[in-house]
């Protein structure tokens, strides 16, 4: 995300020194400073043995698949070895699919479905019966078909309409009705795919009927179409549309008759794939060791932790829980000593050790449930908290503590072996490298990519190792994907969050500080466009000197762009904003110029401190001035009234003195910068003087004593200040104009050749 964080250029590792030689605290508040975090650390550890309570196991039962065991391995008490859950899952649907559906046999649809049809055709008997035109009874049968939901075509209401037809028609559908409604008829979706059904009659009789023997509606419809005589086949389309009319099955499917046998087959599914007994041998030396085996091994690891180890397992386990705490405690104790001894601002910052302990108490929680749901172990959100631990300090931290995470959680019952340490030190490396990489979110997919890289290199090596086939280094690669996505972006979004929280300012916030078009930015190039030029240029000259220095560049940067935002307020009494011949400052006693001077340090930090500005960014307002005296308005005081008493208090800034690196450099930048503008001649060699110069007066009164600049340090600075406005203000080729032609009419003036101003360098720097 930046290629700032790392190196002596961090934000935080800027004021460590200083904090180093800070005087330790007296004995009793030393004690309770050491001890809240002694404190802290055991509250971890006994955390992470409540998600993790299981004692350890002896490292013989400690192999996976792959591996060669080194020794016999012996069942010291009888086991069974459970099924997978896919496996056990298999079985049971299978044996569930195997039931029959159950239907209930329902006498009475014969008689419902008879009683319809009879009142259908008394029903047509009495429309032909009459006493109308023959027009009108078939325009009345039409009507009647029509709401029976019966197509009214010609060839149904001639049958209909003729007594014999009729007759034929309904002895043939009563009769197929009787004779196949008493074995009982089946619904159109009858079994659900099932090759035979369990058919219950009302007297709770049961019988096993083959799909192919049911009777189902298109069988009912042949039956009675045989019973046509074969000079009335032209009736069978109508025969047909009123069975189905008031078809009705009289099979009713039960279901949660059926869904009952199912889970009486599902639970009868013996979830034991096996059983060891004692004694008996469950991997040999020098075995390798494969599926089977690793299934076994399994097996007994769970219940070696369930039981202990011996007879005294009761006796021995608050020993081995005890050791379980004492193991969490010593590895977290790595990562607390390197803090102690070379991240001391993290180790003194209560805010700080609070998220860390929360970051690693959340992916011990996550490990938990992973094991616990059986679910990968690239899942483990390692690389979440490498990336913000990277993100909020620097990859070095972040890598320590990605490796002091896979060493804790390797160490828990459920991820012992080389799988999950492994894959959690490479991913969680490359999310703490990636953080240099990357300089924006917008390049987010980059470092997403990195990680992925890493989980599918571990997926690759732990399959070679382990002789995996490429499906399961396939489906870890997945994993390793998945969780490299998840944990970046929720990474990213929680990053705000922990910023405000820890009041840490990342190089992303940096970032966006940096935009010109803010709200400050844009206003100071509106309404002073001449401090907003001066900005910029100290800008470029504060970043690359601290990048010659290795300090943070990008800090300096944004530092620069916000140090004299105060001048927004009255903004005319700075002479880079004044137009040519105009100054306020002359109708003004030197005490009150000296006051407005001096007042926008002041209002710089309320319009910062309004818009929300980090507090390490306000530090530039105050500090780039530090101590510094305004000797242009104090020698006009002492000018106008030698004999009087003047306070040189009056015409200094209030200070502090830069107090870190970049700060230091903005002073200088500030300086020669402003400096440099009133150069007649601004030649190499001038303007290296006039940087010496510069600098030379600031060591000498005494500006720089608080920053942790060297002297080597310095001197790198006055090389980069040098060089940067050499460029800036280089002797430019003066072009001769074109030689008119001689006009008869007009003959113009040569043009003048204007000097350059000349201003005296203190009063420029000064009257800023």
């Amino acid at each position: 995300m930046t290629s700032e964080s790392s190196g002596a250029g961090s934000i935080w590792q800027r004021t460590l020194a200083a904090l180093a030689e800070a005087p330790e605290p007296r004995l009793v508040p030393r004690l309770i400073h050491h001890g809240s975090r002694l404190v802290l650390l055991a509250a971890t550890a006994v955390a992470i043995f409540a998600l993790f309570p299981a004692p350890r196991l002896p490292d013989t039962a400690v192999l996976e698949r792959g591996v060669v065991a080194p020794n016999d391995v012996i069942a010291e008490f009888s086991f069974s070895i459970p099924k997978t859950p896919d496996q056990l899952l298999r079985e049971q649907v299978e044996a569930a699919s195997g039931i029959p559906p159950v239907y209930d046999q329902a006498p009475a649809m014969r008689d419902s479905v008879l009683r319809e049809v009879r009142g259908f055709f008394e029903s047509v008997d009495s429309i032909t019966a009459a006493p109308v035109p023959a027009p009108a009874k078939e325009e009345a049968l039409r009507d009647f078909l029509g709401r029976s939901r019966i197509a009214p075509t010609p060839t149904a209401v001639t049958a209909l309409s003729d007594v014999q037809d009729r007759v034929v028609l309904r002895a043939s559908i009563e009769g197929a009705i009787v004779a196949s409604y008493g074995q009982g008829i089946a619904p159109g979706t009858i079994g659900q795919g099932a090759s035979a059904i369990l058919i219950r009659t009302p007297s709770g009789a049961e019988r096993l009927t083959p799909r192919d023997s049911l009777i189902t509606a298109e069988r009912l419809f042949r039956a009675a179409a045989d019973r046509l005589p074969d000079d009335a086949a032209r009736l069978a389309e109508l025969q047909r549309l009123i069975l189905i009319r008031f078809f009705k099955p009289s099979l009713i499917f039960n279901e949660s008759e059926t869904e009952a046998a199912r889970e009486r087959a599902r639970r009868a599914v013996d979830p034991v794939r096996s059983t060891v007994l004692r004694g008996e041998k469950i991997v040999g030396a020098h075995e390798r060791i494969g599926e089977d085996e690793e299934v076994r091994l399994q097996a007994y690891e769970t219940q070696l932790s369930r039981r202990g180890i011996g007879d005294a397992a009761d006796q021995r386990t608050w020993i081995r829980s005890l050791g379980a705490i004492l193991f969490n405690m010593l590895v977290l104790g790595i990562f607390g000593a390197l803090i102690y001894f070379y991240r001391r601002l993290i180790y003194r910052d209560v805010r700080a050790l609070l998220l860390l302990t929360a970051l690693t108490v959340a992916v011990a929680g996550a490990s938990a449930l992973i094991a616990r749901l059986a679910l990968p172990t690239e899942l483990i959100p390692v690389t979440f908290a490498a990336l913000i631990v990277a993100v909020l300090w620097d990859g070095r931290i972040g890598l320590c503590l990605t490796l002091v995470l896979a060493l804790l959680i390797g160490g828990q019952t459920p991820f012992l072996g080389i799988t999950a340490p492994f894959t959690m030190a490479l991913g969680g490396a490359a999310a703490a490298f990636s953080v240099g990489v990357v300089e924006r979110r917008s390049k987010t997919w980059i470092f997403i990519s990195l990680i992925a890289l890493a989980y599918i290199a571990s997926a690759v090596t732990v399959g070679l190792m382990l002789s995996r086939p490429f499906e399961e280094m396939a489906i870890a690669a997945g994993w390793g994907i998945t969780n490299a996505i998840v944990a970046s972006l929720f990474a990213i979004g929680f990053l705000p969050l922990l910023e405000s929280f820890t009041g840490i300012t990342t190089d992303q916030t940096l970032l966006e500080l940096s935009d010109l078009n803010g709200k400050l930015l844009k206003r100071l190039s509106l309404e002073a466009p001449g401090t907003y030029a001066h900005t910029v240029n100290v800008a470029n000259l504060a970043e690359a000197a601290c990048r010659a220095i290795r300090a943070n560049g990008l800090l300096a940067r944004v530092g620069a762009y916000y140090h004299d935002i105060g001048k927004l307020v009255k903004p005319q009494y700075f002479i880079e904003n004044q137009p040519r011949g105009r100054n306020p400052h002359d109708k003004l006693r030197p005490a009150m110029s000296s006051t407005i001077i001096r007042g926008h340090v002041l209002e710089g930090l309320k319009l910062a401190e309004a818009e929300h500005i980090p507090e390490i960014v306000r530090d530039f307002i105050p500090e780039h001035h530090g101590t510094q005296q305004v000797v242009f308005f104090y020698n006009r005081a002492r000018e106008q009234d030698p004999n009087g008493h003047i306070n040189p208090a009056d015409f200094s800034y209030a200070g502090p003195k830069p107090q870190s690196k970049e700060t230091a450099v903005l002073m200088l930048a500030d300086a020669v910068e402003s400096a440099a503008r009133a150069l007649p001649d601004p030649t190499p060699l001038r303007i290296r003087e006039l940087v010496h110069r510069l600098v030379s007066q600031k060591i000498s009164d005494g500006q720089l004593d608080q920053s942790p600049l060297t002297l080597r340090e310095i001197d790198l600075v006055q090389e980069s200040l040098s060089s940067v406005l050499t460029g800036m203000y280089h002797h430019r080729i003066d072009y001769p104009a074109p030689v008119a032609q001689p006009d008869p009419v007009a003959h113009p003036e040569p043009a003048a050749q204007v000097e350059p101003e000349v201003v005296a360098e203190t009063s420029i720097s000064e009257r800023r």
